[in-house]
């Protein structure tokens, strides 16, 4: 279902209806009431209690403001749009007042929970949760919740939903709005999932609009219909697609490049050295076609990464292999290190596969990564080899060479054949006295 906000997060424990939070004389907890399609009659009666006794009601415009009646007699003040940015401003011109939001269904399950809980604060949250449209959907079609992902497409990229691509998957996409159903297809078409089954459930839980629509992604037939909806889809990938896996290592062919690749058996022992963990940032200098930036990513839905790439051809292409594997939110600097590096965040990890001889660029990275994030560089020349060597002398980790060979024809025979071998250093950052 369409959400005002997209990002997941963990349900903080409200307080008691009525209880000031901060102390006597602390600040108005807000109510964030979670409502579904059908309205006043689906709320149970603690939410109803708490808009009736609201002097301000904040929600999602007419959709949602006009399904309370007229018991509700709170002042009732539509989010404007774009709305996360609202938030601060408008909870504060109604600091003095009892103030309620209404959310869709679960307000902390992609909803605007996490938007009140991090300008707030969790203690000032009073969270009553109706079922979600996600629960809704399982209910009807008859699929384990715990078995299904679920992926937003409210204020996402959609080229968000093609890392969740694997045969036989079920997911569930949250609808940005009435155009979303017909654009899935299109991606599933475009990423080889044609095949797929979807079905698309409008209005869930309203007594007498509710409306699922079926078809596959090859054949999608309806228009545009109600805006409130999600997509189920059975992922079903079509003869002679690329098979993409769900750990590092693509394929070579998975990427657009010039060259400037790291290669599929190094990429996987370089992402197994920078050991990505969920919510941590990566540095990926020198970022060639962006590989590494994108698998480090494709890890968890909560990685983040920033590639600098000098060049803007090769930066323009990171961002085309980002988006077509899923992880649009890849970020680009296009610029050269170690000046391109200023004012970014501190990194979790590092990784340098390029430009290891510009001055000044080691000490860069080694000076922004936290204590305990990883660093990891790879080189094929001896003048780098020489450079990782002094390096390892001085902060220790683990110096090692990666060598592969491919079989290929010889003759009417087969033979090996060395591709340059590369030497990796790889380092902790025990602690600030290491810098």
């Amino acid at each position: 279902m369409s959400r005002p906000e997209s990002s997941p997060a963990p349900r903080p424990v409200g307080r008691p209806a009525g209880g000031p939070a901060g102390g006597q004389g602390g600040p108005r907890p807000v109510t964030v009431v979670g409502i579904g399609a059908d309205g006043w009659a689906g709320l149970p009666e603690p939410s109803r209690a708490a808009l009736r006794a609201a002097d301000v009601v904040i929600g999602g415009g007419a959709r949602q403001l006009d399904l309370l009646p007229e018991e509700v007699r709170a002042r009732r003040v539509p989010w404007p749009t774009p709305l996360r940015p609202a938030v601060p401003a408008l909870l504060a011109a109604h600091a003095d007042r009892s103030v309620a939001v209404l959310a869709s269904g679960d307000p902390m399950f992609h909803g605007i929970g996490r938007a009140l809980a991090e300008v707030l604060g969790p203690d000032r949250l009073r969270v009553l949760p109706h079922p979600s449209s996600v629960a809704y959907a399982c209910a009807r079609l008859g699929w384990p919740q715990e078995d299904t992902e679920t992926v937003t497409l409210v204020g996402r990229p959609l080229d968000t939903l093609s890392a969740a691509l694997h045969d036989g998957r079920r997911l569930i996409v949250l609808s940005a709005g009435a155009a979303t159903p017909a654009e899935v297809a299109a991606l599933l078409r475009a990423r080889g999932y044609g095949p797929s089954r979807l079905r698309v459930l409008e209005q869930l839980g309203h007594p007498d609009r509710e409306r699922v629509l079926h078809g596959t992604a090859d054949d999608w037939p309806h228009p545009p219909g109600d805006p409130l909806n999600l997509v189920a889809v059975e992922c079903a990938r079509a003869p002679g697609a690329p098979r993409l896996g769900a750990v590092p290592g693509l394929p070579d062919e998975a990427y657009e490049h010039d060259g400037q690749l790291t290669k599929r058996h190094v990429r996987a022992a370089t992402l197994a050295a920078l050991a990505p963990a969920p919510g941590e940032l990566l540095w990926d200098v020198g970022g060639g076609s962006g590989s590494i930036g994108v698998e480090w990513m494709r890890v968890h839905r909560t990685c983040r990464a920033i590639t600098v790439e000098r060049d803007p051809v090769r930066a323009e292409r990171i961002a085309r292999n980002a988006a077509a594997l899923g992880v649009p939110g890849l970020r680009v600097v296009t610029a050269a290190a170690p000046d391109g590096l200023a004012g970014l965040d501190a990194p979790d990890a590092v990784f340098v596969g390029g430009g290891l001889t510009a001055p000044g660029l080691l000490d860069a990275c080694w000076a922004a990564l936290r204590p305990g994030g990883r660093l990891v560089a790879n080189t094929v020349t001896l003048e780098s080899e020489a450079l990782l060597a002094e390096r390892y002398r001085r902060h220790g980790g683990e110096l090692v060479r990666l060598a592969v060979a491919h079989a290929v024809p010889v003759g009417g025979f087969t033979g090996w054949r060395q591709a340059m071998p590369v030497t990796q250093w790889s380092v902790t950052k025990a602690g600030a006295e290491e810098q």
